[in-house]
């Protein structure tokens, strides 16, 4: 045996060695892409429901909106509808009603101005105008 031999069996030797110390990570680092592929794929298994979920609840979302924009549109032609009436008997029924209040409250002045008259005319001095009569300080007579 040469001295090449020699070299080349103490090569192959650490070469044997460095791989034995290399099997055991590499054995451990497949088996971690394994689980992390096991994983991405349950990941992947539990999403797709999910979504599809997701989907189900914006589309009922998407409907209840729908309605609550119906409702509101009626609510709004309803107020519209009213507030139309309103101004339409308002026009119609306003002046009747505001000259008929205003009649009552002349005639009602006009017989309290006939009552305190003929509260302050004595019943023998039918006619006659009263002489005021001078008041004290106190405001008596």
């Amino acid at each position: 045996m040469s001295i090449g031999d020699i070299a080349g069996l103490i090569a192959a030797i650490a070469f044997a060695v460095l791989a034995g110390f290399l099997i055991y990570p590499l054995i451990r680092l497949g088996k971690l892409f394994d689980q992390l592929a096991q994983t991405v794929k349950d990941s992947g298994d539990h999403a797709i429901p999910a979504l599809d979920e997701g989907v189900t609840t914006v589309r009922q979302v998407n409907k209840s909106l729908e309605d609550v924009n119906k409702i509101s549109s009626a609510a709004s032609t309803t107020a519209g509808n009213i507030g139309a009436l309103t101004d339409l008997y308002g026009s119609f029924l306003g002046k009747p009603v505001i000259k008929l209040a205003s009649s009552f409250y002349a005639l009602k002045s006009t017989a309290q101005s006939f009552m305190r008259q003929k509260a302050a005319a004595p019943a023998g001095n039918m006619g006659k105008s009263k002489v005021p009569t001078a008041k004290t300080k106190s405001g008596r007579e």
